[in-house]
């Protein structure tokens, strides 16, 4: 019988024991699970006893828990959570990492290892299953039938990367899965051993998590691909969750900070040196970083997209590196939002406003105006506060970005400001 090293980590999650349940109940009970738990957890928080109802299931014969509770005071974020899980490895076949809010397809165990398999068939020594998995609605349990995609969405003013999720083109057709350019931290199918090398680097926080996994594990020699047809659901609105970790935690931003400083350097981003030994944590010796570039049309160092992964192309890139044209094919987009409360913005007779990037010594970098018509739209918002969206070129990231409304009754307001 082979054998699947389930990973999990959990925040204050009443979901959690649902996610266990679901996975055990869904499997094919011919291949022994090993579900290893975090839990960050909270005396206020009167969730379910999961020791307790896991004995209640007797399911021992096929399946087994290790259950760790760390207090939430004392977490150091879901990287080091997820670092200590992948230390409770215990050689298992295979390892699907997930979150604490999932559903699951009926065998879903043995439909991951059918394209694991397939995909060694084809001749990839080491694939990754990988996906912004479809949703379900935890209060109603709807889940959304189709296979997803991860694309290339933005890179952030502090340099991690953001993805969205998309509808694999055909995807009822295909009897493969399909090529990735990048790993989702909440679902992860592959080689048990991924566990040893390829280590979570417990220094990150939070953001930046995907990105760095994604390069450590391509240049490791794992081949990334998304699933073809749906095996995992996952919860996306967090409504459920009473708290998240930066909620919690008064120090959360300035943690983040040095996180986002460690991922900077360690792709050497905005001029940031690479100055720190980063041991297992550091890229692998099967591929290069520039390899990566040219499979996926992402280059961190300096934040620049291919088109073909703009308009989120499937990999590999077909401009390779021996083309003329690969060094400007590299695109510096800069994508950003700009949130703007309601009561910053109060009056209802606006014409436009003046939105503007500035650079550090207060030049325009780009400019594009609000008209009336985006602004009501915006003060429409379901969220309750406008979000002002841009994207452009830009070689270097802008320093700071200005919003000046102006009114129909009075004129130039007080400008709104903030920094990148």
């Amino acid at each position: 019988m082979s054998s699947i090293y389930i990973q999990i980590a959990s925040y204050r999650d009443p979901d959690l024991w649902n996610t266990i349940k679901n996975a055990i109940e869904s499997s094919s009970k011919k291949r022994s699970l090993h579900i290893s738990v975090v839990d960050q957890y909270s005396d206020e928080d009167k969730f379910e006893d999961i020791r307790k109802n896991f004995k209640k299931l007797k399911v021992s014969d096929f399946c087994k828990l290790s259950y760790k509770k760390v207090h939430y005071t004392k977490t150091k974020g879901v990287c080091w959570v997820r670092h200590l899980l992948n230390k409770k490895y215990q050689g298992e076949n295979y390892t699907l990492q997930l979150d604490s809010h999932h559903r699951f397809v009926k065998d879903w165990d043995s439909a991951f290892v059918k394209m694991y398999r397939d995909l060694k068939k084809e001749g990839y020594k080491k694939p990754l299953l990988t996906t912004y998995c479809p949703a379900y609605i935890q209060q109603t349990e709807e889940r959304f039938e189709f296979a997803t995609q991860m694309d290339f969405d933005r890179f952030t003013p502090e340099g991690a990367v953001f993805f969205s999720s998309g509808v694999i083109p055909d995807w009822e057709n295909r009897e493969l899965p399909v090529p990735s350019k990048f790993i989702s931290g909440h679902m992860i199918f592959t080689d048990g051993k991924f566990c040893q090398q390829v280590p979570y680097d417990p220094h990150y926080l939070f953001h930046g998590e995907e990105i760095n996994l994604t390069v450590r594990a391509y240049t490791h020699g794992y081949d990334l691909f998304h699933p073809h047809k749906p095996v995992v659901f996952h919860e996306y609105s967090r409504s459920h969750r009473p708290r998240k970790c930066w909620d919690d935690d008064p120090s959360w931003n300035k943690k983040n900070e040095k996180s986002h400083l460690r991922n900077r350097k360690f792709f050497e981003m905005d001029g940031e040196p690479k100055d720190i030994d980063f041991g297992e944590y550091d890229l692998g010796k099967k591929r290069t970083i520039e390899d990566y570039e040219e499979y996926s049309g992402v280059r961190m160092r300096t934040r620049s997209v291919q088109q073909h992964t703009l308009d989120l192309h499937h990999s590999p890139n077909p401009i390779k590196k021996s083309s003329r044209k690969y060094e400007k094919s590299f695109l510096p987009v800069f994508k950003h939002c700009i949130d703007i409360g309601y009561d910053q913005v109060p009056l209802d007779d606006y014409d436009f406003w003046c939105v503007a990037f500035k650079d550090l010594k207060g030049d325009d970098v780009y400019r594009e105006d609000a008209s009336a018509e985006e602004i009501k739209h915006m003060k429409d918002d379901p969220d309750g506060y406008c979000k002002l969206w841009r994207t452009f070129e830009a070689k270097y990231k802008p320093h700071s970005w200005l919003v000046w409304p102006h009114s129909i009754s009075k004129g130039w307001l007080n400008p709104i400001t903030g920094n990148l």
